[in-house]
């Protein structure tokens, strides 16, 4: 299978081990791509819904292709999210070309790249909000189980696929913004650190703006999620685009001329990397 080069690819809340996660769709992404750094950015295993009951073969296939691509040279950086953050008590673990972290700056193309979950600036996820937030984690995952039944019935008469979880997730989003605006908090950072592009995920709302203030601009970016949207920010020929999973069209393999390798430093974890095709 002819799989396309890329620079750079960043996926975030995968969600294994619950229902909601598209471990299938996602599995036939990893093995379409051939990237030379892939960024891991937060809630790839959901702590807080896993459960030794429900694991099934397509969510440890995620696993298995990103060793795959690590054998392949692909350098993995794992940043920790609020979902699995009991791995943040092992940050800065590194291991081959596997690293696990909680924030990456990476200098791209002479271009500084700020890269984090995002959840650190939701005060949903910290306090007494916490449970609440994993509670309302736990009526997510009823819901999608809910929308899976009511597409199941559309399709036997003829009908499209609704996402009801989807209507929810953004509604619920929408209003926690007026109160809660991380990325607006984030960018701002990013603009006095003197960043080019953030990125996060968190939200599950894949997102390229440009968010510009009297100090200046940046560029954020959000991964977006693999439970509805199957999303990836993907970087090549000097550009961050957002990758829009779509079934039709998935099954003809595209080939597409590298463009070299990319110049990449990190400074917040003290690695150097010359080249991403080491």
């Amino acid at each position: 299978m002819d799989t396309r080069p890329i620079d750079v690819v960043v996926i975030s809340d995968v969600h294994l081990g619950t229902y909601g996660c598209r471990a299938k769709e996602l599995v036939a992404y990893l093995k379409s791509i051939s990237p030379s750094l892939l960024i891991l950015n937060g809630d790839i295993i959901d702590g807080w819904q896993f459960s030794k009951r429900y694991f099934p073969a397509s969510h440890m296939a995620v696993i298995k292709e990103i060793l795959n691509l690590m054998t392949n040279g692909t350098r993995v950086f794992y940043i920790t999210g609020n979902h699995d953050e009991l791995l943040r008590r092992y940050a800065d673990f590194q291991l081959s070309n596997f690293t696990l972290t909680d924030k990456l700056v990476l200098e791209i193309d002479h271009k500084m790249t700020w890269i984090f979950h995002g959840d650190v600036f939701d005060n949903a996820t910290k306090g007494s909000a916490k449970i609440l937030a994993r509670l309302g984690s736990s009526g997510y995952e009823m819901l999608i189980l809910f929308n899976r039944l009511i597409n199941f019935l559309l399709n036997l008469v003829g009908k499209e696929r609704v996402s009801i979880s989807k209507k929810v997730m953004a509604g619920v989003n929408k209003a926690m913004s007026k109160i809660n605006d991380f990325e607006t908090i984030a960018a701002e950072l990013a603009i006095n650190k003197k960043y080019e592009y953030v990125i996060c995920g968190h939200i599950h709302q894949p997102q390229k703006r440009i968010v510009e203030t009297p100090e200046g601009k940046v560029t954020y970016l959000n991964s977006g999620d693999w439970v509805e949207h199957l999303t990836s920010l993907e970087y090549y020929k000097n550009e961050w685009k957002i990758f829009t999973y779509d079934e039709k069209e998935f099954h003809h393999s595209v080939t597409s001329e590298s463009n070299g390798p990319v110049t990449v430093i990190t400074d917040e974890i003290s690695i150097y990397i010359n080249s991403l095709a080491i």
